[in-house]
């Protein structure tokens, strides 16, 4: 299937074209991150927040992610990719964000940094903003997860609660290997 309807609050999402979505607060943290090389990393945030609406001030996502106030004068591209990634996070965080997207947000970083990450989508998760995030590292994404949903050739294996799929040794097995 490569079509669908997405609604947000009652209203239809899935026709949008970007600048729109991003005006209604639907936010994506791509998989190759898509920081801007040749600008600094509070470049790379001050440009997240030219147009309206805007997010975290710029400061309130040094608070959270300190890592990016130590690098603040420092050419994001020279970071390293766990940094990158808090970055491609912080600038949706810049933005008035309702629905957050991460497309595989823990891929190729070191346990320590996805426990960062994880700490501020806990954050966003405390914060109301619903999160959708597709991700191979499952146990991870689930802990984090109120809600699962596990596709198989591309069709709807099971859906239900994350705390399920944790709970069920054979789903796990099955459709995640572990």
């Amino acid at each position: 299937m490569n079509r669908g309807e997405i609604y947000l609050n009652g209203e239809a999402i899935h026709s949008l074209k970007a600048y729109q979505a991003a005006r209604a607060g639907i936010q994506l943290v791509p998989e190759d991150r898509r920081i801007i090389g040749g600008l600094t990393v509070e470049e790379n945030l001050e440009l997240s927040q030219v147009a309206e609406p805007r997010g975290w001030e710029i400061e309130r996502i040094y608070d959270h992610f300190p890592r990016l106030g130590e690098r603040r004068n420092q050419d994001a591209i020279t970071m390293s990719g766990g940094e990158q990634q808090m970055l491609a996070v912080a600038r949706a965080l810049a933005r008035d964000v309702k629905l957050l997207f991460l497309d595989e947000p823990y891929e190729g970083l070191a346990p320590v940094i996805v426990q960062e990450i994880e700490k501020i989508l806990l954050e966003v998760k405390k914060l109301g903003i619903t999160t959708i995030i597709v991700e191979q590292n499952a146990v991870a994404a689930l802990q984090l997860a109120d809600k699962a949903l596990i596709l198989d050739m591309g069709q709807i294996a099971f859906r239900g609660t994350a705390q399920q799929v944790l709970d069920d040794q054979e789903l796990r097995h099955e459709y995640l290997a572990i």
